[in-house]
């Protein structure tokens, strides 16, 4: 990894950190989109209930080199993501690639990996018992949903009540820091399959929930390393042109089939809570074939 990132409040950039800390189902902890649900205005302001794919961004640092010989100043950070990796193809992996963060875990208690693995079952030791709190906070998005449903015009009041949800869910995984417990993919991510399942989805986030899924049930949980399951790719916005005037064109392109090419990173679903920092290497594990291309979340 080249760099970590983390913003409490709502901006489009976000600092630089000497690391960060991933929370299983969750997103990194103290970030402003971190939680169950959407955190992303846009995507808030469309509707509250959809499941949170994109609690973790990540952009190759590739990209900034490739914007700055057409003279486009970005550094890490700088578009927004969590975190910036270096040497790898982001945007070519499948959807539901399990990354995972820190060296391996068989080089001892005594080693780097083993205390990263240390602090991953501190952070995430609890998320079973974090996913069916927050699952049971979580019910009442679907009280809120049907208010909707019968009560036009409250779009608003909705996705406050998302939002202290979610940031209840927060609240709820931070104690996570402290114990032991089971840590099933599927269970710690409970919570977010079942925004999935009580949501509408349109066809892309439905393929992406669906490959989360599947990336949670084929983890045994042996490996404690922090990790990232790849949902899918960031729909860059005119926001980025009011970062860098007339950068949007360079991460939103067409191929030679008039193809939408989206060059702005990807995003992901915390499968494994604990500490990542710069200069941490990144493993790949592709999911079995035929294996289906990531599409905007």
């Amino acid at each position: 990894m080249a760099a970590v990132s983390r913003n409490d409040v709502y901006s489009f950039t976000k600092p630089n950190r000497d690391e960060i800390v991933l929370v299983a189902g969750i997103g990194v902890e103290g970030d402003v989109h971190a939680g169950v649900h959407v955190r992303h205005r846009s995507r808030v302001k469309a509707d509250p209930t959809q499941p949170n794919l994109r609690q973790v961004h990540l952009i190759q640092a590739e990209l900034f080199g490739e914007v700055a010989r057409r003279g486009y100043d970005v550094s890490s950070g700088g578009l927004g993501e969590n975190v910036t990796t270096h040497g790898l193809d982001l945007l070519g992996l499948p959807r539901g690639t399990i990354l995972r963060f820190g060296p391996e875990p068989a080089e001892g208690p005594g080693s780097r990996a083993g205390q990263v693995a240390a602090r991953a079952a501190e952070v995430d030791g609890r998320a079973g018992q974090v996913a069916a709190q927050v699952a049971e906070v979580d019910g009442r998005v679907g009280q809120v949903a049907a208010q909707v449903a019968e009560v036009d015009g409250r779009a608003g009041q909705v996705a406050a009540q998302v939002a202290e949800v979610d940031g209840r869910a927060v609240q709820v995984a931070a104690p996570a820091a402290a114990g032991g417990g089971e840590r099933d993919g599927t269970a710690v991510l409970g919570a977010v399959f079942a925004a999935a399942d009580a949501a509408t989805l349109d066809e892309p986030t439905a393929r992406a929930a669906a490959a989360v899924r599947e990336a949670a049930r084929r983890d045994g949980g042996d490996d404690r390393r922090p990790a990232v399951i790849l949902a899918g790719l960031r729909n860059p916005c005119a926001q980025i042109n009011g970062f860098r005037a007339g950068l949007l064109k360079e991460v939103l392109q067409k191929d030679e089939r008039g193809n939408l090419v989206r060059k702005a990173g990807v995003m992901g679903v915390v499968l494994r809570g604990g500490v990542i920092r710069p200069g941490d290497p990144v493993a790949v594990e592709l999911p079995p074939g035929p294996h289906g291309p990531l599409e905007r979340v």
